[in-house]
């Protein structure tokens, strides 16, 4: 491994990263910093995770010169939550120099980002349809800007944002760097590689082959419109000690939050736009036992240091495969075994295919619990609380009780009554949650195995008894607090967007 030392960087970048906790340069690193700094344009090919953003965010840091109040650095990303992310990384890079940088995104007010615009950023991060509104509307000006760079490229292909970012190059002085970064390299990416890039320097990453051992994967087919009453049929069969349950879009967080909590489950969520303290709160609730279950956006869970997570939900399946496999990493931790469940539309069934080739392990099909399934697996819940307590021969007066009422009652009716009192009933509280659009149709892959994936035709169903707790029990949910993540009713489609089939910038 380099040491960033040893890659010309200036003193004051090296505060910066020896401050962020970084030493020696990753490979992505190392390749970009040393050719990006000579001036080269860019093809990075790796993976999420592999320090792409100080990769490109390192170059474009030094060459900045604070002093000139132009837009010199334009970074296009496909999500705002990519966005938010790396405008938060630039910002402790570029720290010591006091660079002003600035992220535009769908679902904000753009009359806040014109305000802000007028401070002079130095950088600007943004996603298309939101860049492409600024240029139509004259409030961003790019005809200064030195570096571009264009991060998760082929994630913005997948979204249909090609049209857009082409219209964006072209606003952008062909004089320039470019640095472009992509997981895979389609005909589309390379396409915008000959077409606006300067013989450009490939750094390319051998991907690790990504394993989860310790693991049970299951995945759930259902309609969007069912996903949610499924999920809390499958919670209530689980009764998962620490759960985290992962969404794709902060909306998404904020409702499913809402709707866990008035349905009686101890949920909180975390994104992006919640204030740091409140992230914090939360989390910290979290490890503490205080809320069952987490929900979260992928950016939001990146980074968390939690023990104990014994489910992991995918609400939503995530768009590639290293996503998933870092969500549910969260659980099988030191040893322990763990389980995660994806929800899948119909529609969605070949990135499940691409997730199964990427982590070389087949998912098998979890028939979801019916209502009175549900119902039994918290009356079994209340039954192991009851031994539990009977077990810890703490009863003292109340065996007094209840010899008062054996005298009258039948005991297999109290004890009846107990396990009635005690059990959680599923509950079906109506409850708003908003219907995403499915992931973009993506052609299952040929090879591997060759079996095909129409409907559910594949063999070894399995029932949804799985991944019972050994202890606690509904009674740990009563009086949830009804805080839940408000909804919030922005979309963050641009306006006048044209393109109804773009998937939402969150």
């Amino acid at each position: 491994m380099t040491n960033f030392s040893e890659l010309n960087i200036s003193e004051s970048t090296l505060r910066s990263l020896q401050r962020m906790g970084f030493e020696e340069a990753t490979p992505i690193q190392e390749g970009t910093v040393r050719f990006a700094m000579e001036g080269r344009d860019i093809i990075g090919q790796a993976q999420t995770g592999t320090g792409k953003t100080a990769a490109f965010g390192i170059p474009l840091i030094e060459k900045i010169d604070p002093k000139n109040p132009d837009i010199q650095g334009l970074i296009i990303a496909p999500t705002r939550e990519l966005a938010i992310q790396v405008s938060e990384e630039l910002y402790k890079l570029g720290y010591d120099k006091r660079l002003k940088i600035l992220s535009v995104y769908g679902g904000q007010d753009i009359s806040r980002q014109i305000r802000a615009l007028k401070n002079k950023p130095h950088i600007i991060v943004g996603t298309p349809g939101r860049i492409i509104d600024h240029i139509n509307r004259r409030t961003l000006k790019l005809e200064n800007v030195q570096t571009l760079v264009l991060d998760e490229a082929d994630e913005m292909l997948n979204m249909g944002f090609i049209d857009d970012i082409n219209s964006i190059l072209e606003n952008v002085p062909s004089e320039r760097q470019t640095l472009l970064f992509s997981a895979t390299m389609p005909p589309a990416i390379r396409k915008i590689a000959t077409n606006f890039m300067k013989d450009p320097e490939e750094v390319k990453i051998k991907s690790k082959e990504m394993t989860v051992e310790n693991i049970e994967q299951y995945f759930v087919k259902a309609q969007e419109r069912e996903k949610f009453d499924v999920l809390s049929r499958i919670l209530n069969v689980h009764q998962p000690e620490l759960a985290i349950i992962f969404g794709r879009t902060k909306r998404r967080v904020d409702e499913l939050s809402q709707a866990l909590s008035l349905r009686g489950y101890l949920a909180e969520g975390i994104h992006g736009d919640l204030s740091q303290a409140k992230r914090m709160s939360v989390l910290r609730q979290f490890k503490e036992n205080k809320i069952d279950i987490l929900v979260a956006t992928d950016v939001a869970a990146r980074g968390l240091d939690i023990s104990g997570v014994t489910h992991v939900y995918n609400f939503d399946i995530p768009q590639d495969p290293e996503s998933y496999v870092h969500r549910i990493g969260r659980t099988g931790r030191a040893g322990k075994s763990g389980l995660a469940v994806t929800f899948v539309t119909p529609r969605e069934m070949g990135y499940l295919r691409i997730v199964e080739e990427t982590t070389k392990k087949r998912m098998t099909p979890l028939r979801p619990p019916t209502e009175s399934e549900a119902l039994v697996g918290q009356q079994q819940t209340a039954m192991e609380s009851l031994v539990e307590i009977v077990q810890a021969n703490d009863l003292g007066d109340y065996r007094i009780l209840a010899n008062q009422l054996l005298e009258n009652h039948d005991a297999i009716d109290l004890v009846a009554a107990a396990i009635k009192s005690m059990t959680k009933e599923p509950d079906d509280t109506p409850v708003t949650i908003s219907e995403e659009r499915p992931l973009p149709m993506r052609k299952e892959r040929s090879g591997g195995s060759g079996r095909g994936r129409s409907g559910d035709s594949r063999g070894g169903r399995r029932d949804f008894g799985r991944g019972g707790r050994s202890s606690g029990g509904g009674s740990r949910r009563e009086g949830a607090r009804k805080e839940g993540g408000g909804r919030r009713e922005g979309s963050a489609r641009r306006e006048g967007d044209r393109r109804p089939r773009r998937r939402r910038e969150e």
